[in-house]
């Protein structure tokens, strides 16, 4: 390590210790309790003297969890006029102001109104925290960017709002909100989570029992997960499972990749290591002879991969295969994801046997493959 990059180390050492620490509470659905979790700490934090404030809690109406806000000091939010509407947001800078010790933060996922500070409202937690101040906040599964294609399987809608695994990643503690599907169906029947009008048609879509199940095991995995990660960081130093790397093999195609993408940084987490997405840019897809819906695609994807805290390859070549192997050599790739080939007649023969070709060239270079259908 030179001089310049010692400095930029011990620089880098100050500004990670004078970071807010951060804790999120995950749950499976809405209704299972983290908003209600989040105050019930706020009193306990409160009463032991320590200097809590609420940033922004979200009440749905429940009565239960109104009655703990009683006693709690509130930052008022801020008016935010857009479409001719008075709207409120969080007030992100009375609390930098403000500077309370721990701050409330509900709604990780929230996309703020249009002519706020920050877009996402985990933008501004990431804010806060660079502040020096101490966060909790609450999210549910389904607004996780890479279980997000897992969650519209299981409930066949996709949720719009979601928030990185790189800002999971930033997270000091995770602590899982459970409840059983028994209980929480009760819950909503009893009227505990929306009004009345609403019951059955969340009965019918995201409350159907069998939903709550798989929900409720994404929730506990990601938990499980992230505490893994955080005993092979902190308690298990030099132990554990780190030679993995991945690498997402991507086109300009609009969904498959996306997946992909996603598949490799759930891989990436879970071996706590990192992952690249490599695109191939053939000559039909030169930057004067690319579509713009594709050139639209391929942003996203890189967005994408930006937001999963991935690095993206770009590699000019007519081989594709040839590209994939020669990356997985220089970058010490251990396992490629990618989606199943395309076989066209009349070059199906020729794809077939340059398919086997690379995969001899993947064995050979010890690399595993993953092929998502």
């Amino acid at each position: 390590m030179n001089r310049e990059e010692s400095v930029q180390h011990f620089l880098d050492l100050i500004k990670k210790s004078r970071r807010g620490k951060f804790k999120v509470y995950i749950g499976m659905i809405a209704g299972v309790g983290k908003t209600y979790r989040m105050l019930q700490e706020a009193h306990d934090l409160l009463d032991n003297g320590v200097g809590v404030q609420i940033g922004y809690v979200e009440t749905h109406g429940r009565a239960g969890t109104e009655a703990l806000l009683d006693g709690l000091p509130v930052i008022p939010r801020c008016k935010v006029f857009y479409k001719g509407k008075e709207l409120e947001e969080m007030d992100l800078e009375a609390i930098i102001r403000i500077r309370p010790e721990i701050v409330i933060v509900d709604e990780l996922a929230h996309t703020n109104v249009e002519g706020s500070l920050n877009e996402k409202r985990w933008q501004d937690v990431m804010t806060l925290l660079e502040e020096g101040i101490n966060v909790i906040s609450a999210i549910n599964i389904q607004h996780i960017e890479s279980v997000n294609e897992e969650v519209q399987d299981i409930c066949g809608i996709e949720v719009k709002e979601r928030v990185p695994d790189s800002v999971l990643q930033e997270a000091d503690e995770v602590v899982n909100i459970d409840l059983t599907a028994e209980e929480l169906i009760t819950r909503l029947k009893a009227g505990k989570i929306y009004r009345q009008e609403k019951i059955a048609v969340a009965l019918n879509n995201f409350f159907k029992t069998e939903n709550i199940l798989q929900l409720r095991e994404l929730a506990l995995k990601e938990v499980a997960l992230r505490v893994e990660k955080k005993v092979e960081n902190e308690v298990v130093t030099g132990v554990g499972i780190r030679h993995e790397k991945f690498m997402a093999c991507i086109s300009s195609h609009e969904k498959t990749p996306r997946r992909i993408i996603r598949k490799a940084a759930r891989l990436a987490t879970r071996y706590n290591t990192t992952f690249i997405a490599l695109y191939v840019q053939t000559p039909r897809e030169s930057m004067d002879r690319i579509d713009l819906a594709s050139q639209r695609h391929l942003l996203n994807h890189f967005k994408l991969v930006a937001e999963l805290g991935g690095e993206v390859l770009q590699i000019q070549s007519r081989d594709v295969f040839g590209s994939i192997v020669c990356a997985c050599r220089e970058r010490q790739i251990t396992t490629v994801c990618m989606g199943s080939p395309c076989l066209r007649l009349p070059q199906a023969l020729f794809t077939v046997m340059h398919y086997k070709k690379f995969l001899e060239n993947l064995a050979q270079a010890n690399v595993d493959l993953i092929i998502l259908a």
